[in-house]
């Protein structure tokens, strides 16, 4: 490989660190220009896609041979992600999301109304109208965390931890630091027609829509079609490599250090001698000898805290300080087929004890009859009875993932419990599931949606982003999500001299995200270059053009299932298009 900035073509070399969703995005759109550009891209670990990853199962056993990890779905907002699945073939199948938090008394859900609900009838109406006012008067309160907004308005300690805190949780993984997520996340999760997950709140039940959903095609196969693409189109695709130190960034360029990894069974390379990090396998390749390379841009798509210590004594000091103030928290998922575990800590089924009739007079009992037949929990949230303030996720991927059939004994289901932030562990119940029927252990080094997070990195993002030839895209740049991942790599392509997809362009919903993400995160405002007539000009629907209608989403539920086993759809009594 040459080391000299520009290749023999006069092309400018880019170097793309990382390849999860941002870093598969920018090289996607740079490689769109090959005159231009000459991208490598590079992992640490031995595959394509980050935090999104696929696992083997027991198909005899749960009835699907795989199962996704680390993200396994979102929002019909995601038209960036979804246009990316159309790309290359791929689709996420729809569903509508049924959640169950906490258990016994202090037990609801947004499919039928519980006690829990019933007992605070006074603090829900009061809850939507302070809802309301903070909305109206957002300036004001936007940074303040939740916990000192619902102390601010004299809500009880159940309701804050039991009800509110577990809507956040859920929506972003905000895990131990729900209390510390500025106000207007709760508040927008509530109040807005377009990434409102609640939307619109209910005075008697706080939330009592279904959200829309889609969940995602098997990401093994995703990204590998994906690194199969970027290498037709020129991208030098190099994995298990990872860059140690950035040496020098000048105006001639960036000067880096790279090492070549040992390649693990799993591809999940653990951490090198050159982190910093504790591991209990303790450090790997340390006799691995570092190669200089140079190149004319760097574009960082690792998290916060990694690309401050590779920036290392090439760090400046407006980038040690943003940077520098995202903070992290160490959790571990558990993926299991434990029931036993499941009834014992959460709610599964249809509760008749704690489901009521009605909710201040108003009958309830089309909720309940639905929920008698239909009731079938994908998402879980456990408040620890020693501190109702901390939180145990968990997933029931049976429910959830569509390439499970439709019926599944519960004993035979598949479950992701997320034991959260490590200096917690003494709360955790992590010891209580059963060994023999535990299927993997994931460590995740996850972003806090901490008020700092939005007071001292996102605002500032602006003043790293262009400068010493270095970029940075990742979700954590806004929010930790799928679709910020690929549209922050389309901005670092795009402020590099890439050209923003035509068809994107046309799509209103996807242009708005993406010029505001674009003016937040680099201070310019994109400017339109597309006919204005083409394919995407349909792909926006709903309120503001939220929800996505164009290719890469079906609107057949287990879609993925009926494909991947021959199944017509006469042949099952589950058929839903929920997508007219």
């Amino acid at each position: 490989m040459a080391t000299n900035g520009k290749s023999g073509t006069g092309k400018k070399r880019v170097l793309v660190v990382g390849a999860g969703a941002a870093g598969m995005s920018c090289a996607h759109h740079l490689a769109n220009h090959r005159d231009k550009f000459d991208v490598t891209l590079i992992d640490a670990v031995d595959y394509c896609g980050g935090q999104a990853f696929s696992i083997p199962i027991d198909k005899e056993r749960h009835g699907a041979g795989w199962l996704n990890q680390g993200v396994q779905g979102g929002s019909y907002i995601f038209h960036h992600t979804m246009t990316m699945f159309a790309r290359q073939g791929y689709h996420a199948d729809p569903v509508k999301l049924h959640v169950s938090f906490g258990k016994g008394d202090q037990f609801w859900s947004n499919v039928f109304p519980t006690k829990l609900l019933e007992r605070h009838q006074k603090e829900i109406k009061r809850f939507k109208w302070i809802v309301s006012f903070v909305r109206m008067f957002e300036v004001f309160f936007a940074l303040i965390p939740i916990k000192i907004l619902m102390k601010m308005f004299f809500f009880s300690e159940e309701f804050t931890n039991t009800v509110a805190l577990p809507m956040v949780a859920l929506f972003l993984g905000t895990g131990q630091y729900a209390p510390d997520v500025p106000a207007i996340i709760l508040e927008r999760l509530i109040t807005s027609p377009t990434y409102g997950m609640w939307y619109p709140g209910d005075k008697l039940s706080v939330a009592s829509n279904q959200p829309p959903m889609v969940v995602f095609p098997r990401f093994e196969h995703f990204y590998q079609s994906w690194r199969k693409d970027l290498e037709s189109k020129g991208v030098t695709v190099r994995l298990s490599t990872e860059l140690t130190q950035v040496v020098k960034r000048d105006k001639n360029g960036v000067l880096v250090n790279l090492i070549k990894r040992t390649p693990q069974p799993d591809a999940h390379n653990i951490n090198s001698a050159w982190v910093p990090q504790e591991s209990e396998t303790g450090p790997t390749d340390a006799d691995a000898k570092e190669e200089t390379e140079h190149y004319d841009e760097l574009v960082l798509c690792v998290l916060a805290d990694t690309a401050k210590r590779i920036l290392g004594s090439s760090g400046n000091f407006r980038e040690k300080h943003v940077l520098g103030s995202a903070k992290f928290a160490d959790d571990i998922t558990v993926t299991h087929w434990d029931s036993d575990y499941m009834k014992k800590h959460y709610e599964n089924f249809y509760n008749e004890e704690q489901s009521v009739e009605k909710l201040s007079g108003v009958d309830q009992s089309t909720r309940v009859d639905f929920a008698k037949k239909m009731f079938k929990p994908m998402y879980y949230i456990k408040m620890y009875p020693q501190d109702l303030s901390k939180l145990e996720m968990c997933f029931d991927c049976t429910n959830y993932q569509s390439q499970f059939p439709p019926e599944v004994p519960f004993d035979k289901h598949v479950f992701q419990t997320i034991y959260l932030n490590k200096n917690c562990e003494k709360l955790w119940s992590i010891d209580e599931i059963d060994e023999n029927k535990i299927i993997r252990k994931d460590w995740w080094h996850q972003l806090c949606h901490s008020w700092t997070h939005y007071a001292f990195v996102v605002p500032w993002m602006w003043l790293l982003n262009g400068r010493k030839h270095t970029r940075f895209a990742a979700a954590w740049t806004l929010v930790n999500a799928h679709e910020v991942a690929v549209m922050s790599g389309i901005a670092a392509a795009v402020d590099l001299g890439a050209q923003y997809p035509e068809d994107l362009e046309r799509d209103k919903f996807a242009l708005l995200c993406f010029r505001l993400y674009y003016l937040l995160t680099y201070g310019k405002w994109y400017r339109k270059k597309a006919n204005p007539e083409g394919e995407g000009k349909d792909w926006a629907s709903g309120e503001y053009g939220s929800v996505y209608k164009g290719p890469g989403v079906v609107s057949i539920e287990r879609l993925t299932w009926r494909e991947e086993n021959g199944v017509k759809e006469h042949e099952v009594n589950d058929v839903q298009r929920i997508l007219e």
